[in-house]
C-alpha cells in the first residue's frame, strides 16, 4: 500500500488498484476497538461452556428454534440479559440484541434457566446462538 498526499486528504493506495480515504481506515479500526473493548461477558447457552451468569447454571433451557426462522433461513445471536434472585431464579430477563425472531424464543428459554443460590441477587448476560442446522 502506499500513502498519497492530495491536499489536506491522506488516501492509501491498496494494491488492488482502490483508493481509500485514511479517515475511513481510521474511523473502521476505532470502531472495532470499540466493540471489542466494551464488549459484555456472557455466558454461552449453546455450542460452548462459558462463564456463567455470576455463578453458575444449574439447569439451562435451549430455546426453541422458532418455526418462522426456519422457515425463512434465519441465523444468528440472541442476548438476554437477566436478573437472578438469591435462591438461583430468573427474576428479571429482557431482550439485549439479536433478531426479534430469535431473540423472543431466547427470552422464554432464559427465564426457565435455574442457578446454584446465593446471598444477593446478580446479573449478566447470556447468549444464544441459533442455527437451523443444529
Amino acid at each position: 500500500m502506499a500513502e498519497v498526499l492530495h491536499g489536506k486528504w491522506h488516501r492509501i493506495i491498496c494494491p488492488e488498484g482502490g483508493i481509500v480515504s485514511r479517515r475511513i481506515v481510521v474511523a473502521v479500526l476505532i470502531a472495532v476497538l470499540g466493540a471489542i473493548a466494551v464488549r459484555p461477558i456472557v455466558s454461552r447457552a449453546q455450542q460452548s461452556e462459558g462463564e456463567e451468569v455470576a455463578r453458575r447454571a444449574k439447569s439451562k433451557v435451549q430455546p426453541a428454534y422458532p418455526d418462522l426462522a426456519r422457515r425463512m433461513n434465519l441465523t444468528g445471536t440472541a442476548r438476554i440479559e437477566v436478573v437472578v434472585a438469591p435462591n438461583g431464579m430468573v427474576k428479571d430477563a429482557r431482550i439485549v440484541g439479536g433478531h426479534p425472531v430469535l431473540a423472543n424464543a431466547a427470552l422464554d428459554a432464559a427465564k426457565k434457566w435455574r442457578f446454584e443460590p446465593a446471598s444477593s441477587e446478580s446479573s449478566g448476560v447470556i447468549e444464544f446462538k441459533f442455527d437451523p442446522q443444529h
